[in-house]
């Protein structure tokens, strides 16, 4: 089997993979990337709204910090929270520096928009294009810190050679060849998931495949059962309309062409966080409401910023309306529903970005994740626009240093590779290339994405929990025997959407199984059975561990550091 050898190997090079590559090859390491796709064309090219930091006169990492505590309904780490906001504006002003055109205010300083959830205009931007600004800068540093990327190559499992990460196994899409890659360090930074969901924002490369590695190969997923439902996503297609259309101050209409958030968030109307304008359009909507024949949406209403700030602050917004409904928002109202949008929870990290394996913290060896990956975690029951971006950057950076710290201290001779790696790999490609009966990949991947939209979307309950966990275990035989038509090697791309989907079903066990033990309402996560929250019961971090169809759950603390649990309203 050909093999490749680094001392620290990527997988993912979105922004949190490149800006940890970045760090590492300052401090001589020798780093492969291994991607399935260009690294420009990694998802953290599509956030559109900005990237948070405490630039403004007035403001400063505490109240950044206090209004992402807030947001996160009280579940985030309050010591990587701290971390995230100290760093933020030293990233911004980075990144400004490596050439990022940040739009600007008359004065010529980096202009800030309000964001949903936050105390100040505090969201930096570059229009409404600003993950495409920040990861095209980002692979421009990249290429003078000479990494060597590995593009179209697949990870399909961890090397784990005596209770440490040593690697991975790779198949090479282009020649069609298993790869055997040794490194001393390895970082998953893979991104999200939302094509667990059948109405999302997200790309169809965001099919959680380094939350699988991890969890096949025996490690923790934590909070996985939060999961955000970005309010703005276009009616029947599910991409977003980004929440720089609200912080330009774009209005939210019902059926009654009333702005109904006056109900939920007196204070904030369109400015509160994302989970409560969720739950409040699939309110307008489940209590008759909503708008259209089917009163199934609500409108997002711009018309009133006039064409001339729409098409300075917002352009993407009109551009990608008009090409996707037919729609021009200058005149028009933009029909809008909750998509699956963004992972809270993740691959459970320190905030060295070590990746850990119980209550403790104990650290896995070797092993790293940054990104939305990642479960720090900084964001808790939900997340604010513009941490993300923030988050790939601060602790993208943190990976490189400590990977790095970590490869001079272990310049140990590697194990020697047990051969089932290769083995299981190879069985996994060639059972999905051999099978003459089973069922499409995309059949079964609609199946899971109905399911999980049904019964573990904005709200959940018991009931649906449970029908959705049975139908999981369905699904999850009928993965075992996926069939595709292509039997090639090379290029196979039907192979590929059938390790996807595995991927998919494999990991959303979690996610359905940590929701229906949580019995609370808390950030993204509403149960219709439980509605308020429950400090006493639930401050605390979900933990789940495969054990085949069954999962095995517990729990580690919340980290609190001077900011005790109250009350949320916006």
């Amino acid at each position: 089997m050909p093999s490749l050898s680094h001392d620290i190997l990527i997988i993912g090079a979105g922004l949190a993979g490149q800006r940890a590559a970045i760090e590492a090859r300052k401090q001589n390491m020798d780093v492969g990337i291994v991607s399935k796709v260009h690294p420009v064309r990694s998802h953290s090219v599509a956030a559109a709204g900005g990237i948070n930091a405490a630039l403004g006169a007035g403001d400063d990492w505490k109240a950044h910090f206090r209004d992402t505590v807030y947001g996160s309904d009280f579940l985030g780490d309050q010591d990587a929270i701290e971390m995230l906001c100290k760093d933020a504006p030293s990233r911004v002003l980075e990144m400004e520096s490596w050439g990022v055109v940040f739009s600007r205010t008359n004065k010529g300083e980096i202009a800030q928009r309000p964001f949903g959830g936050q105390s100040t205009p505090r969201t930096c931007y570059a229009s409404d294009r600003t993950g495409h600004m920040l990861l095209h800068t980002t692979f421009d540093q990249l290429m003078k810190a000479r990494p060597t990327t590995y593009p179209e190559y697949y990870a399909l499992s961890l090397i784990i050679e005596d209770n440490r990460c040593e690697g991975a196994v790779l198949w090479d899409m282009e020649k069609g060849k298993l790869v055997v890659a040794r490194a001393k360090a390895v970082l998953l930074a893979t991104g999200g998931y939302g094509r667990a969901f059948s109405t999302t924002s997200n790309a169809r490369i965001c099919t959680g495949d380094g939350l699988a590695l991890a969890y096949n190969a025996g490690l923790p997923l934590e909070d996985m059962e939060f999961v955000q439902f970005h309010p703005s996503g276009m009616y029947g297609k599910g991409f977003l309309v980004s929440e720089a259309s609200r912080g330009e101050g774009a209005f939210l209409l019902n059926g009654n062409n009333e702005r109904f958030m006056k109900r939920y968030a007196p204070q904030k109307m369109e400015l509160a966080s994302r989970d409560v304008i969720a739950r409040a359009i699939m309110r307008e909507i489940t209590e008759g409401r909503g708008c259209g024949a089917k009163k199934d949406h609500v409108y997002l209403d711009v018309r009133h910023l006039g064409e001339k700030t729409i098409m300075e602050k917002i352009p993407e917004i009109r551009k990608t309306v008009h090409e996707q409904l037919g729609i021009d928002c200058v005149k028009q109202l933009i029909p809008i529903v909750p998509t699956a949008h963004y992972s809270m929870g993740g691959v459970p990290t320190d905030v060295h970005t070590r990746v850990i394996t119980d209550a403790q913290n104990t650290p896995f060896l070797g092993l790293y994740a940054a990104g939305e990956v990642a479960c720090l975690s900084v964001h808790g029951a939900n997340r604010l626009g513009g941490n993300s971006l923030l988050e790939t950057l601060v602790f993208g950076r943190i990976a490189g240093q400590k990977m790095a710290e970590f490869v001079r201290q272990n310049r140990h001779a590697p194990h020697v590779l047990s051969s089932h790696h290769e083995e299981d790999a190879r069985l996994r490609v060639e059972t999905i290339l051999s099978n003459v009966s089973g069922h499409k990949s995309h059949v079964i991947q609609e199946k899971l994405q109905h399911v999980m939209m049904e019964d573990c979307g904005v709200y959940r309950n018991k009931a649906g929990l449970t029908r959705a966990m049975s139908a999981w275990k369905k699904l999850h035989v009928e993965s075992k025997k996926i069939h595709v038509d292509d039997k090639s090697h090379t290029f196979n791309t039907d192979l590929i959407a059938a390790l996807e989907c595995q991927n998919l079903v494999t990991f959303s066990q979690s996610i359905l199984a940590s929701a229906l033990e949580r019995t609370e309402t808390r950030g993204s996560h509403a149960r219709t059975d439980f509605p308020t929250r429950n400090d006493q019961k639930w401050l605390k971090h979900s933990m789940a561990v495969s054990r085949g169809e069954n999962v095995h759950l517990f729990y580690k603390p919340v980290t609190i550091k001077g900011y005790a649990p109250e009350a949320r309203h916006y």
